[in-house]
């Protein structure tokens, strides 16, 4: 069992293939988390919002975590999966199932449909950390979910319950962070928003980036020159990397289908379908996209 300090590096959110009528396209899934499992990541996340966890039915989710955990349980990557539902009842029996699958940690996003009071969002926190004995990354999210937790209730959280980690996105997220961990020096903090901001976490004491899953190998690098000593060249590969995710990133749903459109072109999924209603992509856009590949292309395998 992995503990809170085990979680690290960079950790890839899995996309979810549909094939062109819509159905989920389990053969591309499967081909997909085998991929990242060997491409020297740390870490690998199923549901999170760049898997578009709220277009699939409970059904597809469930066949997709067993799927999923069979594939990872065998691998010294970490595995973890997203606990979505906005009931807490219902979120503490996705948490045990999930644990009982072989899920080695959790994340979690806290309810926040028709705006709870707080009160009742941290209650919902803290059931989903106390039925489970494996990590549970609480996601902040404030700019997608209008949740406002502070860092001092975080702090509280991971006094009462040593399972709780977090994943910051705030925009920006360093202030949080820094408060964070002014208050819990030792907290476990991991960063998404596509990595945007990610050598500026890594720099305040962040433990590393969750970011999609289209060009993981991109980020390793950052990440693996940073951990060297290579700050500068850390530095000059993610600012070639901001020229294109700064722009993907002003909505999500325009990276995730931006990213499930580099996954075609890098033959690691059979169709670049996003379910209804998606972002659309321009001719512009497709022509970013091609000069992403061409520019990263070194890093593909």
């Amino acid at each position: 069992m992995i503990k809170p300090q085990d979680i690290y590096g960079v950790n890839p959110i899995v996309a979810m293939p549909f094939d062109d009528n819509g159905d989920v396209d389990m053969p591309s899934f499967r081909q997909l988390v085998v991929h990242l499992l060997s491409s020297g990541c740390h870490g690998v996340t199923l549901f999170g919002i760049a898997s578009e966890f709220y277009k699939l039915s409970d059904v597809e989710k469930d066949e997709l975590a067993e799927c999923f955990c069979q594939l990872t349980n065998s691998s010294s990557v970490f595995s973890s999966i997203s606990v979505t539902e906005h009931s807490t009842e219902l979120a503490v029996k996705r948490a045990q199932r999930y644990q009982q699958l072989g899920a080695q940690s959790l994340m979690l996003l806290p309810p926040h449909f028709l705006k709870p009071d707080n009160d009742k969002i941290i209650a919902h926190v803290k059931a989903v950390l106390r039925a489970v004995s494996i990590p549970v990354l609480i996601q902040y999210a404030p700019s997608e979910t209008g949740v406002p937790i502070e860092p001092q209730v975080m702090k509280e959280i991971t006094d009462e319950y040593d399972n709780a980690v977090f994943k910051i996105e705030c925009n920006p997220p360093m202030d949080y962070t820094s408060h964070l961990l002014a208050l819990k020096p030792d907290a476990v903090v991991m960063n998404g928003y596509a990595g945007l901001y990610m050598l500026d976490m890594l720099s305040i004491g962040g433990k590393g980036v969750m970011p999609g899953c289209s060009f993981n190998e991109v980020y390793i690098a950052i990440y693996d020159l940073w951990q060297s000593g290579q700050q500068q060249k850390a530095k000059q590969l993610h600012s070639k990397l901001l020229e294109y995710i700064s722009k993907w990133m002003t909505h999500c749903e325009y990276i995730i289908e931006v990213e499930k459109v580099i996954l075609q072109k890098r033959g690691l999924i059979e169709s670049s379908y996003c379910r209804k209603p998606n972002y659309g992509l321009s001719p512009s856009d497709h022509q970013d996209i091609d000069a992403f590949i061409l520019e990263f292309r070194d890093y593909f395998s």
